[in-house]
C-alpha cells in the first residue's frame, strides 16, 4: 500500500513530500543502516520457532536457555526436539505452518528446509509486526543471532550483520580462550559490592571507585588472592573514601 500525500500548505506540503520519499525508498535505507544491538529479555514471553530438525533444536535450546516461553511448530519433528520439548515443558505444535501459531509471539525463528515456508512466516511477522529471523538469510531477518561467550552472568555478543556467521563463531573461540569462568565470578563479586560504594561513597568519587574495582589490577588481584581477600581490600578502599 502506498503513502498518500493529502493537499496542505506550502510548507506541510514540503514535509509530506519528504515522507513520501522516505517511505519509498524506506527498505533500501534500513538495509544500510547498522543494526541496534541489544540483550533481549525473554524470560516468560512467548517465542515462536518454525521447524524440528537439527537447526531448530539449537535454536530451541538457546530461547530456553533464555528462559522464553517456547512454541514449536513442526509438521514432522525429529525426535530430539520432540524429546527437547517434552523435557523442558514446552508446547509443540504438529502442524503445517499456519499464521495463527505466531500470534502474540515476540519473536519468531524460521529454521524449516522449505523456502516458501520461511518466507511466509517472514512476511507474516512483518504484517503482524514481530520480529523475525530466518536462518541463513539475511533478506528476511530483523534481527541476527550473534555467536556468543557466555561466562555466568557475562556475555560478549559478535555479529557480522549476517554478512558471515563463521567469521563470528572464530571469533567467539579466540575470546573464549581470553575470557575465563573467573571473569564471571568477578563480575559476581563487583555485583555484590556496587550496592554498597553507591550508598556510601558520593560522585564524582563513587564513578571513580566503580572504575578502579573494574580495571585490570583488581581482577588480577581476585585471581591471585581469591573472592574473600579481595572483598576485604574493596571494603577497606570504599572505607578510606566514605
Amino acid at each position: 500500500m502506498g503513502v498518500e500525500c493529502i493537499p496542505s500548505p506550502p510548507l506541510a506540503q514540503n514535509i509530506l513530500a519528504d515522507s513520501c520519499r522516505l517511505g519509498a525508498y524506506r527498505p533500501a535505507i534500513i538495509a544500510s543502516m547498522a543494526k541496534y544491538p541489544i540483550f533481549l529479555e525473554l524470560s516468560g514471553r512467548r517465542a515462536v520457532l518454525v521447524g524440528g530438525g537439527a537447526v531448530a533444536v539449537r535454536k530451541a535450546e538457546s530461547l530456553l536457555e533464555a528462559g522464553a516461553r517456547l512454541v514449536v511448530v513442526a509438521y514432522k519433528p525429529s525426535d530430539a526436539i520432540i524429546d527437547l520439548c517434552a523435557r523442558h515443558g514446552a508446547e509443540l505444535i504438529r502442524a503445517k505452518y499456519s499464521k495463527e501459531y505466531i500470534a502474540e509471539a515476540v519473536i519468531v525463528i524460521a529454521a524449516t528446509n522449505d523456502p516458501a515456508v520461511n518466507e511466509q512466516v517472514y512476511h507474516d511477522c512483518q504484517e503482524l509486526e514481530i520480529l523475525c529471523n530466518v536462518v541463513d538469510e539475511p533478506r528476511l531477518c530483523d534481527f541476527f543471532v550473534p555467536a556468543v561467550v557466555k561466562r555466568g552472568d557475562l556475555q560478549i555478543a559478535i555479529g557480522t550483520e549476517g554478512k558471515f556467521p563463521a567469521y563470528a563463531g572464530h571469533l567467539r573461540k579466540k575470546l573464549e580462550a581470553m575470557f575465563t569462568e573467573e571473569h564471571g565470578q568477578f563480575l559476581a563479586a563487583l555485583e555484590q559490592v556496587r550496592q554498597e560504594i553507591v550508598e556510601q561513597i558520593p560522585e564524582p568519587d563513587r564513578k571513580a571507585m566503580l572504575g578502579r574495582l573494574a580495571d585490570d589490577e583488581s581482577f588480577e588481584y581476585f585471581r591471585a588472592n581469591g573472592p574473600a581477600a579481595w572483598r576485604e581490600r574493596v571494603r577497606a578502599l570504599v572505607t578510606s573514601q566514605a
